[in-house]
């Protein structure tokens, strides 16, 4: 029996597609092999990896001037990886630090060359998103590196801010979950274990304009003109044709503006029941409270430590916060139903009574 899973990565995938990986796994189409098992350079592969580009482009509305990549290494390979193309030796990068994975990507640009922080939340634990207008930019920067999403904090940008140096966007845990503005991007990467698809590829997209600006001499797995050209190596198999098949999936929703709404409502549900006593208190402020990621707290770590438990009993997974702050967080990504929601929320009724 599947439970409701609010785990922030790998998180839930929608069963649909699980069931339909389950009757396809043993012998893929008509090839009597599973697509575990399939070479990477045959017919069948070539198809499914290009099904998922083209879902991409069309969930988008995007056309052949944005390269769709399937890369490894997760999101923290392109920490390195998007200065080793972008930023010239005497040129530095800026970096917008919102939350734990915003430094990390600071922290790794600076081990190779300039990159400076042109705004930062840290100063309040990263509860809010600097206004846009505070920002120390310069103009002349390689690229301005923000993260949509805060998985940790639970905060979200609201839209992209509109600035001189060309925008790199790590969208890793709220990637195709509303529309995204193209036109204000150069390169987006996500992780896919968050709302496309299983642990194990990172979707890069990146501008041709912004492609052709790269660095020259790069090592050739790190070069994203190399796999913008051709399949260089050998790519996550299975987690592309899991990928596809949730794209599908969002397809079938009705699209990125009907995903939102559906987001926006789980996420409004929870955040109401969370502002209606003093008994629990949301830790991000609330003009940037994430939809994906909803961080909370109790009156106590004791009661914290007790919720957990008699949540897990009752059916209600992964609601632990990071390591690093504590608390709660429920992930409501995609995949994650609205029913799954109303679990939640009829649980915290529950022990506020009992608890409060």
């Amino acid at each position: 029996m599947r439970l409701h899973n609010f785990s922030a990565g790998p998180g839930a995938l929608p069963e649909a597609v699980l069931l339909e990986m389950k009757e396809e796994l043993p012998a893929y189409g008509d090839l009597g092999a599973s697509v575990l098992e399939i070479s990477h350079r045959s017919a069948a592969y070539t198809q499914i990896e290009q099904d998922a580009k083209e879902r991409i482009r069309r969930l988008l509305n995007i056309g052949n001037e944005w390269h769709v990549l399937f890369l490894q290494g997760g999101a923290s390979m392109q920490f390195h990886q998007i200065p080793l193309n972008f930023r010239g030796e005497e040129v530095s990068a800026d970096y917008v630090v919102t939350g734990r994975w915003a430094a990390n990507a600071l922290k790794e640009a600076q081990r190779t060359g300039k990159a400076r922080a042109a705004a930062s939340s840290k100063d309040r634990n990263f509860a809010y998103i600097p206004e846009v207008n505070a920002w120390d930019i310069d103009p002349e920067a390689a690229y301005l590196h923000m993260t949509s999403n805060n998985t940790v904090v639970g905060t979200q940008f609201e839209e992209v801010p509109q600035v001189d140096p060309p925008i790199v966007c790590d969208a890793s845990s709220d990637f195709l979950s509303r529309p995204i503005d193209m036109e204000s991007h150069s390169l987006i990467y996500a992780g896919a274990q968050k709302n496309i698809g299983p642990a194990g590829a990172t979707v890069v997209l990146v501008h041709d304009p912004f492609l052709q600006r790269r660095n020259e001499s790069l090592p050739v797995i790190l070069d994203y003109g190399i796999h913008a050209a051709k399949l260089y190596n050998t790519p996550p198999v299975f987690a592309v044709y899991l990928i596809g098949k949730v794209l599908a999936w969002l397809e079938a929703q009705g699209g990125l503006a009907a995903v939102e709404e559906i987001n926006e409502q789980k996420a409004g549900k929870l955040y109401a029941r969370i502002d209606r006593t003093d008994f629990y208190r949301g830790t991000a402020h609330k003009d940037a409270r994430s939809r994906m990621n909803v961080t909370f707290r109790l009156p106590s770590e004791d009661l914290e430590a007790r919720f957990l438990s008699e949540a897990h009993n009752r059916g209600l997974l992964a609601l632990k916060g990071h390591r690093s702050v504590g608390g709660m967080r429920a992930s409501l990504y995609n995949a994650c139903q609205e029913e799954s929601v109303d679990a939640l929320v009829a649980f915290m009724d529950d022990f506020e009574r009992e608890r409060g």
